[in-house]
């Protein structure tokens, strides 16, 4: 299963949601309305814009409303082409980096000191809002004591 690491909610119903290969679909929480008709209370721009990411596994509005990333990655409209592939793969890095950085049990601040960064552009990068360098991520990864290996397939 691909894990869904950034949302973005659009207009009406829909979102989209990026995943850790790159690829973004877009998705309307309507069509499984008639499969479950609790969905309909999305209709309410309110509550549909408390939607959240639950980790990497979907989507949650509140205990009984919610979508898995699986069904969103299988039925959802493949949109990856309407975005700018440096801030997809930018997102993607930024996910990358936080999830090490976590397993590392370390703090954003604690990383931005190892890595001799500012800590507001270690957010950025981590939420993929920043274009870094080669140069930043090399500190990066020497700060979570790893290496950066980059690669052209």
């Amino acid at each position: 299963m691909q894990k869904a690491i950034k949302l973005i909610l659009k207009e009406n119903t829909t979102f989209d949601m990026f995943f850790l290969d790159e690829t973004v679909k877009r998705y309307d929480i309507l069509s499984l309305a008639d499969k479950f008709p609790q969905l309909n209370e999305l209709k309410s721009r309110k509550l549909f814009l408390k939607g959240h990411l639950l980790g990497w596994s979907g989507v949650v509005w509140n205990e009984e409303l919610d979508v898995s990333a699986e069904t969103v990655y299988e039925e959802g409209i493949d949109v990856t082409n309407e975005y700018d592939d440096t801030n997809i793969l930018n997102i993607v890095i930024g996910y990358k980096i936080k999830e090490k950085r976590l397993q590392k049990e370390m703090s954003q601040e604690e990383l931005a000191l190892r890595a001799k960064i500012d800590q507001s552009d270690l957010s950025k990068i981590e939420r993929g809002t920043l274009n870094p360098s080669v140069k930043i991520l090399n500190k990066i990864a020497s700060g979570l004591s790893l290496k950066l290996k980059l690669s052209f397939e």
